[in-house]
């Protein structure tokens, strides 16, 4: 069905300087963010989408391990590929290195570093996705670390600044974004920022301005979590513990997500959980089996 968003991206670059010594030996998106590597995260939301075609953009050096952890991704009913970049020079890169992958599809681009709870209900945004762009604005104390916001009377977006010391508003834009392919032309005719980055924020403005750019406001309902700093990501380890131990589900179990996406049938998810050690997680997917 034409529009539908069918291709993700997940960028999983970067050399993780705030999380020194940490990312000495590997990069921060395989670190443990309480009990899965933290690519599982946003692999796992895009796959909430009904997001099958993936590609996944790291290092010449940490990409191996990618491939290493989900090979082509068909145990899991996913195509993913696999592109280097070759130095951080902004999230804007991404759509310049995937521009094979993206072609004339609408793509979603997710940062390797966030962890939504709760964003399965814009599942419906998503899935109708058509043309523009579409971005997540998440309220916060301060967001001045963060692209920000502004919004006129009417609540309709007017401008994104990036790091802003006077915020126009207390909504930063998250690491999800949803656009058409015309973004990859975008990107190419940006110039690097001041900081020597291509701006995501950039591209926002550059749909701001052609009037196809829709912000959707997460609610209470909805947590997102960016584990940039070492302080972030115990935050979002103690979350994804008290959210489990809770409810008695796991977060981001690519797995369980896969098999009840319809990705894989019940002999595949079998097959798996088989093939894991003994240990809580693969006790938690044989439970899913025995429902």
């Amino acid at each position: 069905m034409p529009g539908i968003v069918n291709k993700g991206i997940v960028l999983a670059g970067g050399n993780g300087k705030r999380l020194f010594p940490m990312t000495q030996v590997a990069c921060k998106q395989l670190l443990p963010v309480y009990d899965k590597p933290l690519i599982y995260y946003p692999l796992g939301t895009l796959m909430q989408f009904g997001i099958r075609d993936i590609l996944i953009i790291s290092t010449p050096v940490d990409l191996h391990h990618f491939r290493e952890l989900f090979g082509d991704g068909s145990n899991l009913g996913l195509t993913i590929r696999y592109a280097v970049q070759e130095r951080p020079e902004g999230i804007a890169q991404a759509f310049i290195i995937g521009e094979e992958f993206i072609g004339d599809d609408p793509v979603a681009l997710i940062l390797g570093d966030n962890i939504f709870y709760g964003i399965i209900d814009f599942r419906k945004d998503i899935q109708e996705f058509i043309s523009g762009a579409l971005i997540f604005g998440y309220f916060m104390k301060d967001p001045r670390r963060y692209g920000v916001i502004t919004f006129d009377t009417n609540d309709k977006p007017v401008g994104i600044e990036e790091k802003p010391r006077d915020p126009g508003s207390n909504y930063a834009v998250t690491g999800l974004y949803i656009y058409d392919a015309s973004v990859t032309e975008i990107a190419r005719e940006l110039k690097p920022s001041a900081r020597g980055e291509l701006e995501i924020t950039d591209i926002n403005n550059a749909y701001l301005r052609e009037g196809c750019l829709r912000v959707i406001k997460l609610g209470r309902g909805t947590s997102w979590l960016d584990t940039g700093t070492t302080e972030s990501m115990m935050t979002a380890a103690n979350f994804i513990s008290t959210m489990e131990r809770r409810q008695g589900i796991k977060i981001g179990c690519i797995e369980e997500i896969a098999f009840r996406r319809g990705f894989i049938d019940r002999a595949r998810l079998v097959r798996m959980v088989d093939s894991m050690p003994a240990n809580d997680y693969r006790e938690y997917l044989t439970g899913i089996l025995k429902e």
